[in-house]
């Protein structure tokens, strides 16, 4: 089984902190793997002990061409002594950029399909076309959402962290959001952002809740507008925030979702949404792989460690 290396819960302190009479951590765990990092480590753990007592030597997933998804699982399933397959959306992605050339140096095979076959990755009919051309394998699911996901992501909250008011995540396909929804506590209120636009998500959220019948024993709560135009979109004044954010606290950031996350949660605080003395732990979810790309294609260079 995959295993963790030691991370911190890093103490955060300002003055608008003081001023609003809360207190702030961020649970580090963009530390606690060198390459499957944040909640892919959580998400793929389980996954891959399945494949293996299942007698599967390949694993299969999808994502797209700077998936934080396709980096952790090309990286995990190499150190668990499995094949990887990655399918990738789009027939034109650049197989050199620094997502894929990891995923290919860590033994993956991509295998590229239009947008439009893409759609269809869910379908019986694609996935037998799949199974046809590589043979029987484990799926795991785009973003690595299922319930093995769901069973690691409840493990990131424990109850030495009873201690917080209220647990702070960035949400993406809510897999995370459900695990930690199921191990919070009963004062505890967990806040989700979204890095997509719409809110779609509080509908997909309710109904990932209720399939893995989940019933949280605290407050739940999602903020759909600090997306920044969509997923993997960005304004400049993200990257100023999270820019001012390294250089004050030393914590890097991403800008699809840790970004928007910290961006949301700063802004949040200085409204004062957070009741005083309220106890806030901020989740990193690690997906700084993704800043080189981000670099790559802007020329903006963003910390990565």
């Amino acid at each position: 089984m995959l295993l963790p290396q030691p991370f911190t819960i890093q103490p955060i302190s300002h003055a608008l902190l003081a001023e609003k009479g809360v207190k702030l951590a961020v649970m580090r765990l963009d530390q606690i793997h060198a390459a499957v990092s944040g909640n892919k480590f959580f998400k793929l753990k389980y996954n891959l002990e399945a494949a293996k007592e299942s007698g599967k030597s390949t694993v299969l997933t999808f994502g797209g061409a700077f998936s934080n998804h396709i980096y952790a699982t090309a990286s995990a399933a190499r150190s668990e002594g499995l094949q990887s397959i990655g399918v990738i959306r789009g027939k034109d992605v650049d197989l050199e950029n620094p997502t894929l050339r990891h995923a290919q140096k860590m033994g993956m095979k991509l295998h590229l399909v239009d947008r439009d076959s893409y759609r269809k990755k869910d379908s019986p009919e694609f996935l037998d076309l799949l199974k046809k051309e590589f043979g029987d394998f484990y799926l795991v699911p785009e973003g690595g959402t299922n319930a093995l996901a769901i069973r690691g992501t409840s493990e990131i909250l424990g109850k030495e962290h009873s201690e917080f008011s209220h647990v702070c995540v960035s949400i993406g396909t809510g897999g995370t959001f459900a695990g930690l929804a199921s191990a919070m506590e009963n004062h505890q209120t967990l806040l989700g952002f979204s890095s997509l636009k719409g809110d779609f998500i509080h509908g997909e959220i309710n109904a990932l809740l209720e399939k893995h019948e989940i019933k949280p024993r605290g407050e739940l709560a999602i903020r759909s507008d600090y997306h920044f135009g969509g997923y993997a979109k960005t304004k400049p004044e993200l990257i100023a925030f999270m820019t001012w954010f390294y250089a004050e606290f030393g914590v890097p950031l991403d800008p699809i979702y840790t970004g928007k996350l910290a961006f949301g949660l700063w802004d949040l605080v200085g409204k004062g949404h957070f009741p005083k003395n309220s106890h806030i732990l901020m989740i990193h979810t690690g997906g700084l792989q993704g800043n080189a790309g981000f670099a790559e294609k802007t020329g903006i260079e963003l910390p990565r460690t």
